[in-house]
């Protein structure tokens, strides 16, 4: 099915009757839940309706020796099952961005491939898990080691990357679920693009239960110029993309993103619109970040601060930061600089945009919490696209995020009428706020609702009712 993005709008927006606009099938709520915010997760008063939850992450090596890697998760299983209602799959993803190395082995041969799958279903069988999701970013190359692993080398794995995914759902069998992330950016798509074969993505999607589509980073490290990291349009192109390759609609879950993502400007740069305008270099040459871009979660500890106390406490033991009450790294010797993990040190990863300015002495970048304040506040809304964006002129930061609103938006123009099987969002954690985008996730499809529970909790900047929001930075652990 092929819709331009204009005439699927129309159709949508007028109300006309078009295939699988009445969708009446039970829409997934797939929620990935990471590490990095495991101790604010909600309870079922919040959760409830969410139909996968994906732990995130298992390292994909683990799996391709033998004997297999130890593997732990990161929260004890039932804990985590305890959070949902009653029938909520629990899955565990393997990989995540960086983690490629134990896709590429255990992929190589038919003898890895089926001892990867063996190790993997042992795992699964002693926790439990209902099903597994792999995340490998990306098979074909484009992976965060692409500058280090040219996509030549890897171009065997557009081959061994179907026959990888049908022995590990041989290796689960019928009632286990298996699903794959997938990228939303085109030149990212090498696996499942690979000479436009129609074949050999259908391969892909034949084996799988579920795809889960990353309609989001769409702008990344790599990128020159700005653009939405996440739009209405830019999912719909994806969403059409794996559809013409052969994804069934049923199969996909368009995915959300709990975060904001920023990039910088370069000096004398005037940016009146929201594509198009130039960024200081995001990435250095060896494909490591140049600590000029990052992401900032609408997360509780985000959202609501402690007050910076009026009496700062010089660190005894490095820790430094908001949640110290009151420790600075102003005066440390060679650790001037407070992270936004709450440590001191003097690198970029200390000193740059990321910083704690009220906590440090030395931070060299833009003040992005400050920034990102702005943002919120003044965010435009570009209809067209249907994304949400701001550039700072004064810290030269360009802004992009989506709205509950344009969340909404993308069911109503997106899921709805292409009969969508689902929905997705990283990650469960990053929303503790007011859990304002978990409640309308799942409230989508609902009776025909798709509105959250907390109106006046959009975080969206001008289209949003809520203008009083402050927010601290951290980083996401898939941007890239």
């Amino acid at each position: 099915m092929k819709l331009s993005n204009q005439l699927l709008r129309g159709l949508t927006m007028a109300g006309l009757a078009i295939a699988g606009a009445d969708n009446t099938q039970t829409l997934r709520k797939v929620m990935y839940i990471d590490q990095y915010h495991a101790s604010i997760l909600p309870g079922k008063n919040v959760t409830q309706g969410i139909t996968h939850a994906i732990m995130a992450f298992a390292n994909s090596s683990l799996f391709a020796t033998d004997p297999k890697g130890d593997f732990k998760p990161f929260m004890d299983p039932s804990a985590v099952r305890a959070m949902f209602d009653n029938g909520t799959k629990l899955c565990i993803a393997l990989g995540g961005w960086g983690d490629t190395a134990g896709f590429s082995e255990g992929a190589k041969t038919e003898e890895s491939r089926k001892l990867y799958a063996k190790n993997v279903k042992e795992m699964v069988d002693w926790y439990k898990f209902d099903c597994v999701d792999v995340d490998w970013e990306y098979p074909g190359g484009n992976g965060a080691d692409y500058k280090q692993t040219p996509n030549a080398d890897k171009a065997g794995e557009i081959e061994t990357f179907p026959l990888f995914l049908r022995e590990l759902k041989s290796a689960l069998g019928p009632d286990k679920t298996l699903s794959i992330a997938v990228p939303g950016t085109q030149q990212d798509m090498i696996a499942y693009k690979a000479n436009n074969n129609r074949n050999q993505s259908a391969s892909i999607f034949d084996t799988v239960d579920m795809v889960n589509l990353m309609s989001y980073d769409l702008m990344m490290r790599r990128s020159n110029e700005t653009q939405h990291h996440t739009s209405v349009e830019g999912a719909l192109e994806a969403v059409q993309t794996y559809m013409d390759l052969g994804a069934p609609a049923a199969k996909i879950n368009l995915g959300f993103a709990f975060y904001a993502k920023y990039f910088e400007t370069p000096a004398n740069t005037t940016c009146s619109g929201p594509v198009g305008c130039k960024i200081v270099l995001a990435e250095n040459a060896d494909g490591s970040d140049a600590q000029t871009s990052g992401a900032m979660t609408f997360e509780q500890a985000n959202v609501h601060p402690p007050p910076v106390p009026a009496t700062l406490t010089p660190t005894t033991d490095g820790s430094c930061g908001a949640s110290t009450k009151g420790l600075t790294c102003a005066g440390v010797p060679g650790a001037p600089c407070c992270s936004q993990y709450g440590y001191c040190g003097s690198t970029p990863d200390f000193c740059g945009q990321m910083c704690q300015v009220p906590y440090s002495s030395g931070c060299t970048g833009p003040d992005a919490l400050k920034s990102f304040h702005t943002a919120l506040a003044r965010g435009v809304l570009d209809d067209v696209e249907g994304g949400m964006w701001f550039w700072d002129s004064e810290a030269r930061l360009y802004w992009t995020w989506e709205s509950i609103d344009l969340m909404n938006r993308k069911y109503r123009e997106i899921v709805k009428p292409l009969r969508l099987g689902g929905v997705m969002a990283w990650s469960l954690g990053e929303d503790s706020a007011d859990w304002s985008r978990v409640q309308a996730l799942t409230q989508m499809g609902s009776n025909g609702r798709s509105k959250p529970q907390f109106p006046g909790h959009d975080m969206g900047g001008k289209d949003s009712s809520n203008a009083n929001i402050h927010l601290r930075a951290h980083a996401h652990g898939r941007v890239h």
